[in-house]
């Protein structure tokens, strides 16, 4: 892997991280066109990445974070704050004990990219059309329970998986209890950076000794650098963007580069 290869899979994953399209299905594509082998140093890569669009979260939902942090320590269920930080916390447990469970079943299945691109982008194409087509979309954070919060967690579950959109899966979940888009879109990011910290810390622990590491950590930090910078921008524009529009055209694009990768793994 080059410094221009760390670039442009920084730039697929933090575009594609909250848009909801699979960053992982899209890195498994630019993984195959790179021709850029699996092994300890991919993963390593694809770990520190992931954490550069964590700290992008944290920056965009600072002020929202210290809040929720603040409120935390109230009596529980005592403010709308303290309300949320739970559900989040309720939303967090599920995907985090499976993860663990998975984590040795979840690895084996990179060994074919780009076959598995293809299921997890054609399974989002599904999960975001349900989400528009059933989703009432009527309701706010303000009206959440702990049920809406564990149906999220619960979908957040499938995203455990590589190539599932994590994103896509809890913005739909939020639709399909009737939560306006915003709404959805808020709650499935605050939930997603416990859960994405978390399983980072855990791969970092697991990449720590890696033969040929340190000689990679530039690599490393020119990946980790441009998914920060990238995934800051694209999770504010998608908040902007569901303001006003629907989730269709990320389900027409999911599917359309599904079945081509689907094609070429027939055909080649």
């Amino acid at each position: 892997m080059t410094h221009f290869h760390a670039f442009i899979l920084g730039i697929i994953q933090g575009l594609t991280e909250f848009i909801p399209v699979s960053s992982t299905a899209h890195l498994l594509i630019g993984q195959y066109l790179f021709n850029l082998p699996s092994g300890d140093l991919m993963f390593a890569f694809l770990v520190i990445i992931q954490l550069g669009t964590v700290l992008s979260l944290v920056v965009l939902f600072w002020e929202d974070l210290r809040g929720l942090v603040r409120a935390f320590f109230a009596p529980p269920f005592s403010s709308r704050e303290n309300r949320l930080g739970w559900y989040i916390v309720l939303a967090t447990l599920p995907a985090l004990l499976f993860g663990y469970l998975l984590r040795n079943a979840v690895e084996a299945l990179f060994q074919q990219p780009l076959q598995e691109a293809a299921i997890r982008l054609l399974v989002a194409a599904l999960v975001l059309a349900l989400a528009e087509y059933l989703g009432k979309r009527t309701r706010t954070l303000e009206e959440m329970t702990w049920h809406d919060a564990l149906f999220i967690g619960l979908m957040q579950v499938f995203a455990v998986f590589p190539g599932a959109s994590r994103s896509g899966v809890t913005i739909a979940g939020g639709m399909l209890r009737g939560f306006d888009r915003p709404s959805a879109a808020r709650f499935a990011f605050l939930m997603a950076i416990p859960v994405m910290l978390a399983a980072g810390i855990y791969q970092t622990m697991d990449i720590i000794g890696i033969p040929g590491l340190p000689t990679f950590l530039p690599i490393l930090g020119v990946g980790f650098a441009t998914a920060a910078i990238v995934g800051y921008f694209a999770a504010r524009w998608l908040l902007e963007y569901l303001a006003h529009d629907s989730l269709k055209v990320f389900a027409l694009y999911c599917t359309a580069i599904g079945l081509l990768s689907l094609l070429v793994t027939i055909l080649f």
